[in-house]
């Protein structure tokens, strides 16, 4: 950890509970001001979101030649094999090696690229194959159609690469839950547990998490406010599914997990044969202080910038010290 920056922050909330918002606001200070305030460097960004976003864009293309969908029962609906959870954290762990060596992927196809890398990272999550099993022509038609965005999706990917790490903090986020009125622990591979045994060891050594705090209740309406069907694949207007929301994301584990770590103040997290002690700070949205964020910034009243940059403070500032006696 530098001197006086926390290095990876695990950003962890329910859909739409302030994340993208939290990003969005710190992205628009200065330097200086995230450092002293926030103990935070340069901000480097990894997301699942996008891969989410990409398997329903594929489900789609399926779907729309009358064949079987891949990811998920419907567009409406949750994955169809929850062991999909944790193919998004084999992309993540993927990113974040290729981040640390600073690969730069150059394929002829990014389509057919990112088709292998959602069959690869399947396969590591234990996922029996789907898209190798297609017909080759439907293979070949499905990457080139969406080639296009899969070129975007690398194009964000290598442009996201600093020139060096040292002094940034790099923030990952992912939303984690499980069904309504489910009893805990959540059972596999719902919840932050199992994404967070499936980190890789080189993410968690450096990690504390920062979790915003919402209730489902909140989280669902705040869900719908947000959600512009003319946007679906956007961070801040993307809409999470009411089923989604109820069987996903009806409750989440992270009290749980705070409750049953073996150290106050942190997660307990075993991975790679190792255990780890995750320093965890809440930022208390239950009431809202982010959705403003959404308005052009020069709509934000000077109230409503004070809430969220004295509580960020607060909850960043705890972590910083946890890391610091834990380093």
């Amino acid at each position: 950890m530098a001197a006086d920056t926390l290095d990876t922050l695990l950003l962890l909330a329910l859909p739409a509970s302030g994340k993208s918002e939290v990003r969005k606001y710190l992205a628009q200070l200065s330097p200086d001001v995230c450092r002293r305030d926030f103990h935070l460097g340069e901000t480097v960004q990894l997301d699942d979101f996008p891969y989410v976003h990409m398997m329903r864009r594929i489900d789609d293309e399926l779907a729309a030649v009358g064949m079987e969908r891949i990811f998920f029962h419907s567009p409406e609906r949750p994955f169809r094999d929850s062991r999909d959870w944790i193919t998004l954290i084999e992309l993540i762990n993927e990113d974040h090696a290729d981040l640390l060596a600073r690969r730069r992927p150059n394929p002829d196809s990014a389509g057919r690229w990112l088709l292998e890398r959602l069959e690869e990272a399947a396969s590591r999550a234990g996922v029996p194959a789907r898209l190798r099993k297609l017909p080759a022509d439907t293979f070949r038609k499905l990457f080139q159609k969406l080639e296009s965005e899969s070129a975007k999706l690398l194009q964000d990917k290598i442009a996201g690469y600093p020139d060096k790490l040292e002094g940034k903090t790099l923030v990952i986020e992912f939303a984690r839950g499980g069904p309504q009125g489910a009893d805990f622990p959540l059972p596999p591979f719902f919840g932050y547990r199992h994404s967070l045994e499936r980190l890789s060891p080189a993410i968690l050594e450096k990690a504390c998490i920062l979790y915003i705090w919402v209730t489902p209740e909140e989280s669902r309406r705040k869900n719908q406010a947000r959600a512009n069907p003319d946007d679906p694949g956007s961070i801040l207007h993307h809409g999470v599914p009411l089923e989604v929301m109820l069987k996903d994301y009806g409750c989440d584990d992270m009290d749980w997990l705070e409750k049953t770590a073996e150290r106050p103040g942190t997660v307990t997290v075993e991975a790679g044969g190792r255990k780890f002690h995750v320093p965890l700070a809440r930022f208390d949205n239950r009431v809202d202080k982010t959705s403003f964020v959404r308005e052009h910034s020069s709509k934000w009243k000077p109230e409503d910038v004070q809430k969220l940059h004295q509580g960020l403070q607060q909850a960043l500032s705890s972590l910083y010290k946890k890391r610091a006696s834990s380093a």
